[in-house]
């Protein structure tokens, strides 16, 4: 290409669109069902129920420790797929770029997603661009829609949690949300933070083998693990009960958090799931996801009561419990 930055004229469907398209996107993602080039993707799916899922980002900045916002882009809707107990097939993403961006960025962004993709076994199979005058949008915004089949046999619902049942979550907390703050405001830790952007789609495999016990699973985007309890307690109508001491927390974000006078049960997360599974077969599955990478660091951290219904109770490192709500108002902005 003859210019170093997204102009107008890429977004006008012409020549500069064109060569947009097949410079950068078809390049980095070439794979037969994009080949083509139609205006849709011809897909072939395996038998099971379709599990469908979208979701958009607009995080700034959009390269940090650990991931860019192409990355984020793809492990995003993976994770929501595997939530659903799907395995990832497909995904197609769409492109609002605003007048300026440095081709340089693009491209990067596009490899970045073309090797998360890759990485999961889930191919890029269709997609749209948009330019937008300078000042319009936040350098670029991606839409990334997923397509995945969920096999006989799985079912993650919160209906199906009932008293008794373990919680998990697959490692620490809060990574996500203070390498984003630490990277906006220039914070400088000892221990460098970094994001634990990932695709989880190892630990929807190993969940597979136990079938029925596991009962439901989140991943604790937005709003943290506090924010994803909560929802699950109003819509399974159960409490739950954590204890502080379990939550894993690395002892960097929790000293991070303190000095910032935050928590980070409510800090957004990119590689976490909260599971809901049932007490027979709990520690089978903990050991289970510890053999993987992106979950050594499992913990059981409290469990399903049937009393109060639609709430979320801590048990303190003193002993006391206490209400643990919801999110309110805006924790840290463009966080994904």
């Amino acid at each position: 290409m003859k210019v170093d930055r997204i102009m107008m004229a890429h977004g006008s469907g012409g020549l500069m669109s064109q060569e947009l398209i097949e410079s950068v996107f078809k390049k980095s993602w070439n794979n037969p069902q994009l080949e083509p080039m139609l205006d849709g993707a011809l897909l072939e799916l395996p038998p099971g129920r379709v599990a469908m899922s979208t979701d958009s980002f607009v995080i700034t900045p959009l390269f940090f420790p650990g991931g860019d916002i192409g990355k984020l882009s793809i492990c995003g809707t993976i994770n929501d797929l595997v939530a659903c107990g799907a395995r990832p097939l497909y995904l197609t993403t769409a492109f609002i770029i605003e007048e300026g961006l440095p081709l340089s960025d693009l491209k990067k962004i596009a490899e970045s997603m073309a090797k998360t993709a890759q990485e999961a076994g889930v191919s890029l199979v269709t997609g749209d661009t948009k330019v937008v005058e300078k000042g319009s949008a936040d350098c670029v915004f991606i839409n990334t829609t997923g397509i995945g089949v969920v096999p006989a046999g799985i079912d993650y619902r919160p209906d199906r949690v009932e008293a008794g049942d373990q919680i998990l979550v697959t490692g620490t907390l809060g990574d996500h949300g203070l390498a984003i703050l630490a990277q906006r405001e220039g914070l400088r830790f000892n221990t460098p933070a970094r994001s634990d952007c990932a695709p989880l789609w190892r630990i929807g495999q190993v969940l597979e083998r136990f079938g029925a016990a596991v009962k439901c699973m989140r991943d604790p985007t937005r709003g943290g693990l506090a924010t994803v309890l909560n929802e699950l307690a109003q819509q399974s109508n159960l409490g739950l009960l954590v204890e502080e001491r379990r939550i894993p927390v690395s002892e960097m974000v929790q000293g991070a958090c303190d000095m910032l006078g935050m928590d980070p049960l409510y800090m957004a997360n990119e590689g976490k799931m909260v599971l809901f599974v049932a007490r027979e077969q709990v520690l089978e599955i903990v050991a289970s996801l510890k053999d993987l990478p992106e979950a050594e660091n499992t913990a059981v951290i409290g469990e399903v009561v049937a009393e109060p219904r639609g709430m979320v109770l801590m048990e303190t490192e003193l002993g006391a419990q206490r209400i643990l709500g919801m999110l309110e108002g805006e924790h840290l902005p463009r966080i994904c």
